[in-house]
């Protein structure tokens, strides 16, 4: 008893046990919060976001927490050895608005990253457009999505704060069909219709379908057809549907039309 209050007369030793307990029970409290977060969102009591975008959210609110009981959990520990924490928050508060202004960019980023989540202008597996640059997205973070260029497989990483001129891929595939003036409308339909049969059996097409003349062109009749498929086999798709079209072509005879130029001499 006596080697306890000798101990416990200790004013270091006190408040040592007493940061170790609130170190302790900071944890303890994080870990039931976010025991209780995550249980609610795999039982969808409670529907923040898509499903797509579920582990991504969860992610991100785990970090958040845990920074906010790490930084209240450090001050408390300075309030218990006997460091004014007041003065050392108003410091703080005038450094943060001196590195506000030298990380303008770095802050917009982490807003638009914000944005990106919750107001879902693309997710993980989109396919997308910056400048010259089509990928597929593989994370979002706050700062930047790293991308994967669909036609060098490079990584690319992304500003969020670039999202207004971020487009996302459509599933559509426009195709248009060049047939001579000389073949009739419904022979030219009929054909069509094979072709959209024959674009249809590829395993990589989701639908397609003739939406009808598009354009009278100088050589042509140009007709029109929709190819649906994931944006991501969009170039190959299109590669063997162009191919379908002039096999069938050949199959009835068809010449695909071309720009000619009559010489008339004196």
């Amino acid at each position: 008893m006596e080697f306890l209050e000798e101990l416990f007369s200790n004013e270091w030793i006190v408040r040592i046990i007493y940061s170790i307990l609130t170190i302790l029970i900071s944890y303890v409290v994080y870990k039931i919060i976010i025991s209780i977060f995550l249980r609610h969102v795999d039982n969808r009591k409670i529907k923040l976001v898509s499903d797509k975008k579920s582990k991504t959210f969860s992610k991100l609110v785990k970090s958040i927490v845990k920074y906010i009981f790490i930084i209240m959990t450090v001050l408390i520990v300075l309030q218990i050895n006997g460091i004014n924490i007041s003065s050392m928050i108003a410091g703080v508060g005038i450094l943060s608005i001196i590195i506000g202004f030298a990380v303008q960019d770095a802050l917009k980023d982490i807003v638009k990253g914000f944005d990106i989540l919750f107001d879902s202008y693309y997710e993980v597996g989109d396919i997308i457009e910056f400048e010259n640059i089509t990928g597929k997205v593989l994370a979002i973070g706050l700062k930047t999505t790293k991308v994967e260029d669909i036609y060098t497989s490079n990584i690319v990483s992304i500003a969020n704060r670039n999202i207004e001129k971020v487009q996302v891929v459509s599933d559509l595939i426009n195709i248009d069909i060049p047939f001579p003036y000389e073949i009739e409308l419904e022979k030219a339909e009929n054909v069509i219709n094979e072709i959209v049969g024959e674009i249809k059996i590829d395993k990589d097409v989701n639908k397609c379908e003739y939406r009808g003349v598009n354009d009278l062109a100088d050589s042509s009749i140009n007709y029109q057809i929709k190819v649906y498929c994931e944006p991501i086999k969009k170039l190959q798709v299109r590669r063997d549907s162009l191919r379908k079209v002039l096999v069938i072509f050949e199959k009835n005879n068809i010449q695909v039309p071309y720009n000619q130029i009559d010489v008339h001499q004196k």
